[in-house]
């Protein structure tokens, strides 16, 4: 196990490396100045190049490169363009939102989803099962804005019940306020996840539900709900928790469309205004975060796998 996790975590840092290449190149070929984007067009020359040198514009590409690794792995990100104020300290509160909503969001997805797939497995080809098979492929279709606003214009615009903005952090300064600013985000955020996870499930169960291990526990007289949930579902979680190691990596990094759309002070929103802004700094330091979280989400869903199933062994040459 711990020669596993070594090697997982050298993996996770090289991908990092050539994450931070493509950010660090990406962002500085990007169309327009720096220099503008930070001060504005009205200054004068002499103002322009003393920030010029501050930042270190005039340095060679790959000094710069480490530069901002070496300040990068100690955290240090600069200073945002538009806010004016160190990226860390910006990015902590923001961040914290967006994890808050993927998990909240996440321990939705998987027993809604789970449960959903285990009815349409079991009722396979029954009306119950083409419902729920219509809707979660109906589901998958709709992109996350496209259901943001279509909440917003019934249940804000047009009748009222719930706030069309605004995010109520932390939760106890107004545990009702908070719950309504919730409840639409986490249906934009939750209702492709139970979609994808319904549909892996129904597949997954109705594979396992042939296998001989299940006609075997059939014919001992073993409880149907037994034979469904502790040995069908039990061998179907494979795929299911491939599942869940990517759709909380995505909700993390897919949250920016959510975030924009209810003007929700995450990292998502956060971003998406530092692109339009050319806030360089803040765009690397987002991204980074991005990719670290994605790849320890891969790392916990590979450990899920041995809680999940024990025959499952980690070796050395794994």
């Amino acid at each position: 196990m711990g020669s596993y996790l070594i090697k997982r975590i050298l993996q996770m840092l090289v991908v990092m490396l050539i994450v931070s290449i493509g950010v660090f190149l990406l962002v500085d070929l990007l169309p327009g100045d720096p220099i503008y984007s930070m001060l504005g067009d009205s200054i004068t020359d002499e103002t322009y190049w003393k920030a010029y040198y501050e930042l270190g514009l005039d340095k060679p590409l790959l000094t710069r490169y480490f530069d901002w690794l070496s300040n990068a792995l100690h955290g240090e990100f600069g200073v945002s363009y538009q806010f004016h104020m160190d990226v860390k300290e910006l990015l902590a509160p923001r961040l914290k939102v967006t994890i808050y909503l993927s998990v909240l969001a996440t321990l939705i997805c998987m027993p809604l989803g789970i449960l959903f797939g285990v009815i349409s497995a079991v009722n396979r080809g029954k009306p119950i099962d083409n419902v729920i098979t219509l809707v979660s492929n109906a589901c998958s279709c709709l992109p996350q804005f496209w259901i943001g606003i279509f909440l917003l214009y019934i249940f804000a615009m047009k009748l009222g019940w719930l706030p069309s903005f605004g995010f109520t952090m932390p939760p106890w300064k107004d545990w009702t306020l908070h719950f309504r600013q919730l409840i639409m985000p986490l249906i934009c955020l939750s209702i492709d996840g139970i979609a994808g996870i319904t549909r892996q499930t129904r597949s997954s169960m109705l594979e396992n539900i042939r296998q001989d291990y299940v006609r075997t526990a059939k014919s001992k007289g073993l409880a149907k709900n037994k034979v469904i949930f502790v040995h069908t579902l039990k061998n179907s979680l494979i795929p299911i928790v491939t599942l869940f190691g990517v759709r909380l990596s995505y909700m993390v990094g897919g949250s920016v469309f959510v975030e924009s759309v209810f003007t929700i002070p995450g990292m998502g929103f956060l971003l998406a205004r530092s692109i339009t802004a050319q806030d360089v700094p803040v765009v690397q330091a987002c991204v980074l975060l991005i990719a670290l979280v994605t790849c320890l989400a891969y790392i916990v869903t590979d450990f899920l796998y041995v809680l999940v199933d024990p025959r499952i062994k980690l070796r050395r040459d794994d």
